[in-house]
């Protein structure tokens, strides 16, 4: 308690919102919890040893409790209005969201009457593109959202449920619109944001330059094509094109750089105040995504430290941020953004000096900057690593080469990136930089896609329970100590639970293969039949069923969750409706 205290209170809050999440106490309950919270706290102005002794059980039980209050106050399910499959409704936009083959999405906040509600919208390509100026009117198919039909499937509904978001709707057909006066202070924000990403869209850079330059500067990956994207994840390097607090942290260097050229050194407090008050703004404009707040929040957190001349503690910026985010948001805690990155600064800060220890001692700044990326990018990835297969069933081994190559590149390549977007946002343009800097992000993604292409060292369809992580985090958490002190004691315990995790995945592979079972799926109108016996899993579909999407949406799933990599695709002949299986007809007509 006396060496991290903000960092126990944030692990007491987590679980009160952990608890509340999983078992969904009841408001009188959650009361008489909190009463009692409060009460324990007399126990400080007991004189009595043994009380003092224990009196930091009080506090954590308050955060806990405290936890549990925020987690119901933030999980109350707003009043909702009864709609028809089809509704007339007026809207405005809350988000733009990832577009698909057909469609733009966006959240939205629309009205039936007097009643608001939020749902997800798409709309075709064809129509023009919305913006914040304006409310729009008109005719949607809307629905609930549903829970999905098996274990296997990803629960969207609960996914944008913890977003309040519990309907979406599809706009067919052309709508009216009508300019607004009622812009909030952020809705002018983000529409100067929306007005950004359109002068790049106009600008003369390659269709793959804009996309990437409106991912790694805006935040905007809304129209990123999908190799694109795939080749990101392929390799590895996904985090290179979010806005993370990588990027916060370079955008922040340069302006302390910048203002260092301005300023002299005795306005040192100054010019990291000002430094903040810049990378706060910039995180408003770019829409102040969660992994942006989060490092601003981090940022701000360590160098207030610095400012107040206090010993600055990544455990205590890391604490004050979740603790920060978590108060005003719950739900940020099941968000796996969220989750990676506090992984990743706690992997930094728990095996970043271990790893340096084993490296080469740098001569000059240069050397120590290299060295440093490579230990950080280590820690980093190892840390998160359990949670990476946990979300994505997936892993590149050739992401730690790729990291180490393209990141210190990278670095120099989100200065660039930002200097183009600064100039385009004041529409200057001069053709010989645009010039070098499509030549210089075209070579970047062809440099990422050779790494993609080692199909080799990717591995998908990874499955990792819940039990699984823990014990995973485990071996990390005793892997500090077996390299700083590689002891036959530290090692062995590193071996330990290594040995405990591949039990544990034995076993449940071996529980797995014991299922056998029959599973109707359905993806939109197509229907799959899934016979599993044993360790092969036999998948019947229709002829001129959509096999990619079927195999994305449902039999990769399908296959992770019940642990097996043999399976084989049968098409039925034509005009073929029914299958006999097990003495049972299906019927793909149903």
């Amino acid at each position: 308690m006396q060496k991290q205290p903000l960092l126990i209170l944030c692990i007491c809050f987590v679980l009160g919102i952990v608890l509340q999440d999983y078992f969904s106490l009841q408001q009188n309950l959650i009361c008489i919890l909190l009463i009692f919270s409060f009460l324990s706290l007399t126990i400080y102005f007991v004189k009595s040893f043994c009380l003092y002794r224990i009196r930091h059980l009080s506090l954590f039980f308050l955060f806990f409790s405290l936890g549990v209050f925020a987690h119901f106050f933030h999980s109350k399910k707003p009043k909702l209005p009864i709609l028809e499959s089809k509704e007339n409704i007026v809207f405005k936009i809350n988000k733009k969201l990832n577009s698909n083959e057909k469609n733009r999405r966006y959240e939205i906040v629309a009205w039936k009457g007097k009643e608001s509600f939020l749902s997800v919208l798409s709309v075709p390509k064809s129509e023009s593109e919305l913006d914040f100026l304006h409310y729009y009117k008109g005719e949607v198919h809307i629905n609930s959202l549903q829970k999905p039909y098996h274990d296997f499937q990803f629960d969207y509904r609960k996914y944008l449920a913890r977003k309040h978001i519990y309907f979406q709707a599809y706009l067919p057909n052309s709508f009216k619109s009508g300019l607004r006066n009622d812009l909030s202070f952020a809705e002018k924000i983000k529409q100067k944001r929306l007005e950004t990403l359109s002068k790049i869209d106009r600008s003369g850079f390659s269709k793959r330059t804009r996309e990437f330059t409106k991912g790694i500067i805006l935040a905007d990956r809304t129209e990123m094509d999908q190799e694109t994207v795939q080749d990101f994840n392929k390799s590895g390097l996904m985090h290179v094109l979010a806005i993370s607090g990588s990027h916060m942290a370079i955008i922040f260097w340069l302006i302390l750089l910048v203002l260092n050229w301005i300023f002299p050194p005795k306005f040192r407090n100054f010019k990291m105040i000002f430094a903040l008050i810049l990378i706060w703004a910039f995180a408003v404009f770019i829409d102040y995504g969660s992994s942006v707040v989060r490092s601003c929040i981090m940022i701000s957190a360590y160098y207030i430290f610095v400012i107040l001349q206090r010993k600055p503690d990544l455990l205590h910026a890391m604490a004050l941020a979740a603790l920060g985010l978590l108060i005003f948001d719950t739900q940020q805690l099941f968000d796996v953004g969220f989750q990676l990155s506090f992984a990743a600064v706690f992997g930094i800060f728990w095996l970043n000096k271990p790893i340096l220890k084993y490296l080469p001692k740098p001569k000059n700044n240069f050397q120590k900057f290299l060295v440093n990326i490579v230990s950080v990018s280590f820690a980093a990835q190892i840390a998160t690593l359990p949670l990476v297969i946990y979300y994505f069933h997936q892993y590149s081994l050739v992401s730690i080469f790729a990291n180490l190559l393209v990141i210190p590149f990278s670095e120099i390549l989100i200065v660039f990136s930002l200097l183009m977007t600064l100039l385009i946002g004041f529409s200057f343009q001069f053709y010989w930089l645009n010039l070098i800097y499509d030549e210089v992000v075209v070579f970047t993604l062809k440099m990422i896609h050779w790494f993609a292409d080692f199909d080799f060292a990717f591995h998908k369809m990874l499955s990792m329970t819940f039990l699984e992580v823990v014990v995973a985090f485990a071996v990390v958490w005793f892997l500090r100590f077996a390299i700083l002190k590689p002891k036959a004691k530290n090692v062995l315990r590193v071996i330990y639970f290594l040995l405990i995790f591949f039990a544990l995945r034995l076993l449940l592979n071996y529980k797995a293969a014991e299922i056998d079972e029959v599973l109707e799926h359905y993806y939109f109108k197509e229907k799959i039949i899934s016979v599993k016996n044993d360790k092969k899993v036999v998948f019947i579909l229709k002829e001129k069923a959509n096999t990619d999407k079927l195999q994305q949406y449902i039999i990769e799933p399908y296959l992770t969750a019940r642990r097996v990599q043999n399976f084989e695709i049968k098409i039925l002949p034509k005009g073929t409706n029914e299958v006999r299986i097990k003495g049972k007809i299906y019927d793909f007509d149903e």
